[in-house]
C-alpha cells in the first residue's frame, strides 16, 4: 500500500463522499497522534500534525489504492474548547458511526505513557456496542522503556480483558516505526485483494 490521497474535510455530515468503499477509522483522544500516525503508515506528510490538541475539527477522508477510506475523526476530550463545541463534536460522531454502513475497523490510539481515560473506556465500550471490529494501538512507545511497556501491557488488559497482544492490540511509534509493519498487514489483508 503506497497510495494514499487526501480527498476531503467532511464539517457537515451531508458533505461524506458519495463513493461506497470500505473504511477504516482512526479515532481517540486530542494530541495522541492520529495525524503522525497516519502520515508514518505512508511515508507521507499530508495529515497535518500540530502540537495544539483539538486541532483536527473536521473529519478527514483519504483515500488508499482507490480501494478504500482512512478516516481521522477528530479528537476527543480537548478542554481548552467550549464544552457546546465539543458536544457538537460528540453528536457529530455518534451520528457518522450510526450512518456509515462501510466502517469495517476502528483503529483506536491511546497514549502508552498513560492509563485510558473514562472517554477511552466510553470509546471502546460503544464500538463493542455497535460491533465494530477495533484494534487498539498503544501510541508513542518510543517515549517508554522496556520495563514500562511491559507494565502498560498488563495494565491495558486489566482495563480491556478481551484484548490479547498481536491480534487486537499493539505498541505503535511513528518515530521508529514500531507496529508498522503489523498495521499494514492488518489493513492490507481486510482490503487489498
Amino acid at each position: 500500500m503506497k497510495k494514499i490521497e487526501f480527498v476531503k474535510p467532511v464539517y457537515n455530515l451531508n458533505e461524506l463522499p458519495k463513493q461506497e468503499l470500505p473504511t477504516v477509522v482512526l479515532c481517540g483522544r486530542s494530541n495522541v497522534g492520529k495525524s503522525s500516525f497516519l502520515n508514518s503508515l505512508f511515508n507521507t506528510k499530508m495529515a497535518k500534525t500540530s502540537s495544539s490538541p483539538g486541532k483536527t475539527r473536521s473529519i478527514n477522508y483519504y483515500l488508499v489504492e482507490n480501494k478504500f477510506f482512512i478516516v481521522d475523526l477528530p479528537g476527543y476530550g480537548y478542554a481548552k474548547v467550549s464544552k457546546g463545541e465539543r458536544d457538537a463534536w460528540q453528536r457529530l460522531l455518534d451520528k457518522y458511526f450510526y450512518i456509515n454502513k462501510f466502517i469495517k475497523l476502528a483503529i483506536h490510539l491511546i497514549d502508552s505513557r498513560h492509563e485510558p481515560t473514562i472517554l477511552d473506556i466510553d470509546l471502546h465500550n460503544f464500538l463493542k456496542l455497535k460491533n465494530i471490529p477495533f484494534f487498539i494501538m498503544l501510541n508513542k512507545s518510543d517515549k517508554l522503556k522496556q520495563s514500562e511497556l511491559a507494565i502498560m501491557k498488563k495494565k491495558i488488559i486489566q482495563f480491556f480483558p478481551e484484548l490479547i497482544y498481536g491480534e487486537n492490540f499493539l505498541f505503535y511509534s511513528a518515530i521508529k516505526g514500531t507496529g508498522k509493519k503489523e498495521v499494514m498487514k492488518l489493513v492490507s489483508e481486510l482490503f487489498i485483494t
